[in-house]
């Protein structure tokens, strides 16, 4: 006997029929990563506001040949051209990097933190903002990767379902390898887009930088803070804990520290902007206290809308 339904009837064969397509959508949606799920309800929310740049070309017209770097990935060799000498060449496509977006998300120490109950975490906003952007970059037809400190980590660029939910799971995973990626490790002239506090001295964020800007890579620093950050509210005695093993302070009246805390965030910025500045970047900012739609529209808009320079 087949396999009755509560309706009655039976599926051909003794298996009973598909559910419908808005079961099947639940079920689906259901076994989505959270993250991605909420990356795509913020990502709706500003599609409708945006003018898609899905670009003619798929990057499959021959550019040069180079010889082959660290970071290079092996496919791109070019066996027959390394044959004829001793150096290894790869075989560039022409702005084929330029069509992938890599997206890097801090997930270090310091964005372990929410001031209050009802806001996210610095490095879980970092997170759904880069997830964000990689949905609205595949509804227009751009490819994305995950930038990240551990190379063995990196994907290679992609888009549609299959590497959303990779990017989701990435950045839900703790990082193997802590700090900064390498500038070798993304393709010559790719787009970055990196998100985090960018707290860190300045000299280790300059180096990051100079690193991606000196394999021709275009980008954005994504400065994501805690509205507490920007403020500093403390008053009276507090103990402060370092979230990257700093140690602890411990301040009798904290309202003291509050204009020269002010003053070297400012100075701090100022110094972020000009190193963006400096290499054709642009520096925006973000707090968790913000909706994030608002900043991934403005993020967009950039990119879409040539105020970066050269192939953005």
């Amino acid at each position: 006997m087949g396999l009755l339904n509560r309706k009655g009837g039976a599926g051909r064969g003794g298996v009973t029929a598909p559910p419908p397509p808005i079961q099947q959508a639940e079920a689906l949606s259901g076994a989505l990563p959270p993250l991605l799920v909420e990356a795509m309800q913020v990502a709706a929310t500003v599609a409708q506001g945006l003018h898609g740049r899905r670009r003619a070309g798929t990057g499959e017209t021959f550019w040069q040949y180079r010889r082959y770097e660290a970071g290079d990935r092996p496919q791109s060799i070019d066996w027959r051209r390394s044959a004829r000498a001793d150096p290894v060449f790869v075989r560039e496509l022409e702005w084929e990097a330029a069509q992938t977006i890599w997206l890097w998300s801090d997930a270090s120490g310091s964005m372990d933190y929410a001031s209050a109950r009802g806001l996210p975490r610095k490095g879980e906003r970092a997170a759904l903002l880069a997830l964000a952007l990689a949905v609205i970059l595949d509804r227009g037809g751009e490819r994305f990767a995950l930038l990240d400190a551990d190379p063995h980590r990196m994907q290679p660029p992609g888009g549609a379902r299959l590497a959303l939910r990779r990017l989701a799971d990435a950045l839900a995973r703790p990082p193997t390898v802590p700090g900064y990626p390498s500038g070798s490790t993304v393709p010559r002239h790719a787009h970055v887009v990196l998100f985090g506090d960018f707290l860190a001295p300045l000299e280790e964020t300059a180096a990051l930088v100079r690193g991606l800007v000196a394999r021709g890579a275009k980008g954005l620093l994504v400065q994501v803070l805690d509205p507490v950050e920007e403020a500093f509210p403390f008053q009276g005695r507090v103990r402060f804990e370092g979230l990257e093993a700093e140690g602890g302070l411990l301040l009798d009246r904290a309202e003291d520290l509050r204009a020269a805390y002010v003053e070297r965030l400012r100075d701090h910025r100022a110094a972020l902007d000009a190193l963006a500045r400096s290499a054709d970047w642009r520096l925006m900012t973000h707090h968790t206290d913000q909706p994030p739609g608002a900043t991934l529209m403005t993020l967009y808009q950039t990119l879409a809308g040539g105020r970066l320079p050269r192939a953005w």
